[in-house]
Order: C-alpha cells, then structure tokens, then sequence
C-alpha cells in the first residue's frame, strides 16, 4: 500500500507504460471541470442581471406610482379652483348648456 501511495504522488501513474489511457481520462474529467466552471459563471451572470432588472421595475413601478399620485392631486377641482384664482378666473355659477344641432337630410 506504501508503495501504491509513493506511485501516486511521484505521478508513476502518469509515465508508465500503459498512461495513456490514464491521460484520456484525466483531460475528459479537465474538460468537464471546464465546462462546469464556466456552466456555473453563466448561472452567477443571469442572477446578477435579473437582481439589476429587478431593482429598475421597482424603481420604475415607484416612479409611475408617485406620477399617477401627482396626477391625481393636479385633477382635483379643489386645486383646479386655486390655479384658476390666481390666473384670475371664477367658478361659472350658471350650469353648462348642452347645444343639439338637429341636421335636415333630404
């Protein structure tokens, strides 16, 4: 057993007579360490993007939520009433008139 340990760590495994097929596995396991380090970058690169996506919808869905809110206080009549004080325009006292023009087809 001493001597299969030395063999091992000397790397006699990789220098015999019989090593190639020893080398062919060692470069398919490399290349599937490859393929699953760079697999594995990928997945990280999609996650950092999707936070960032996510962090710009909440910024964006905040953004609306305050435009609609302004939007909402400008189309109160209240603060129509005031906007129209100051540009010097009253509130009519009369109610609007609906104006029906009859057309005559011959």
């Amino acid at each position: 057993m001493k001597k299969s340990i030395y063999g091992i760590l000397r790397g006699k495994f990789l220098v015999s007579d019989d090593s190639f097929k020893n080398w062919r596995i060692i470069i398919f396991i490399s290349f599937l360490a490859i393929v699953m380090i760079a697999s594995s970058h990928s997945a990280d690169n999609k996650v950092h993007e999707i936070a960032k996506l996510t962090n710009e919808v909440k910024e964006l869905r905040s953004a609306f939520v305050d435009g609609r809110s302004k939007l909402m206080r400008l189309k109160k009549e209240s603060y129509m009433e005031v906007v129209m004080k100051e540009k010097n325009i009253g509130v009519s006292l009369n109610p609007p008139t609906k104006i029906r023009v009859l057309s005559s087809k011959k």
